[in-house]
């Protein structure tokens, strides 16, 4: 059996029914970790919090890899490959998205992050693969969205906010396409493992240069809100929604499996509007709107 299956595959529930639980996984749990970011964020600061995040999932996933699963340590050049993707995944794009939430709404944020299928299609060109006419059209409605939504106040009162999540999903984007092409990880979950691992540290080394240890000193003891929005992140963020969308990619076709992509923009701006008071202005509601658009029409013709 695939190490990427998961135990609720070895309970003997029905191939369907897990397909549907991941995908409820990947939606509404990805969806949602735009605002436990942003409620974290009370008491630690980005880096930081990012790094602790991935650090212990990482450390978790892998010692219940090995012992339980008996998974091959990875090798030095996979141990490389992970500390690459972990840096610009892991590092660059998560990193700067919580940077960003410190000035921006999290719907918002995740409204910007959905351009990322976009950019991963522009980012394969250069290793020759051009966009077919639809996926060509996807891509310039879904930057047309981008270019409006960046009109709106929300981006417009924080041009440092912006710079960072632009940041964050062309690095996220590149980190994707090298994973697949150039830099492949260990099997499985172990090769997750190590790229939490190797991003965490990556993420640590950028919360000591940006001097966080004593803005977590100074906020010690942490709010209850950040301390359960962390937990949050850790398990449900970082082991069941990564460990969902590794699943769904061994069964499903990839444009199912990154369907969270149009569908975690409704819903973290929703939880956004609705749970934590953020204000969306009806043009930036219909510029991610047009993004989403875009996105869709990119996934429909990979799946085709």
């Amino acid at each position: 059996m695939s190490t990427r299956t998961l135990p609720a595959v070895e309970l003997g529930l029905r191939p369907e029914v897990v397909v549907a639980a991941c995908l409820a996984a990947t939606w509404l749990i990805w969806g949602s970790t735009y605002l436990a970011i942003k409620w974290a964020l009370i008491s630690l600061p980005p880096f930081f919090q990012m790094a602790s995040r991935f650090l212990v999932a990482g450390a978790a996933l892998m010692v219940w890899m090995r012992l339980v699963r008996a998974a091959a340590w990875p090798t030095a050049r996979q141990w490389l490959n992970a500390a690459i993707n972990g840096a610009l995944m892991l590092g660059g794009g998560l990193g700067a998205t919580a940077y960003a939430e410190q000035t921006i709404g999290s719907g918002l944020v995740v409204a910007f992050v959905a351009v990322i299928p976009i950019m991963i299609a522009a980012v394969n060109t250069l290793w020759g693969v051009w966009p077919s006419r639809n996926e060509a059209i996807g891509i310039a409605v879904g930057l047309g969205g981008v270019l409006l939504l960046t009109q709106g106040t929300g981006f417009a009162a924080s041009p440092g906010g912006l710079l960072a999540i632009a940041a964050g999903c062309l690095a996220w984007s590149l980190g994707s396409v090298l994973s697949q092409r150039r830099l492949p990880l260990a099997p499985g979950a172990m090769g997750f493992a190590s790229e939490m691992l190797a991003g965490g540290v990556v993420l640590a080394i950028m919360s000591l240069a940006a001097g966080e240890p004593a803005v977590v000193a100074a906020n010690w003891p942490f709010a209850p809100k950040a301390l359960l929005a962390w937990i949050y992140l850790v398990v449900f963020g970082s082991l069941i929604a990564f460990n969902s969308y590794m699943l769904l990619l061994d069964r499903v076709s990839p444009a199912i499996a990154s369907s969270y992509s149009f569908v975690n923009p409704v819903i973290a701006m929703l939880l956004g509007v609705v749970v934590d008071g953020e204000i969306v202005t009806t043009f930036e509601w219909l510029a991610a709107a047009v993004i989403v658009a875009g996105v869709v029409l990119v996934m429909t013709e990979r799946r085709h």
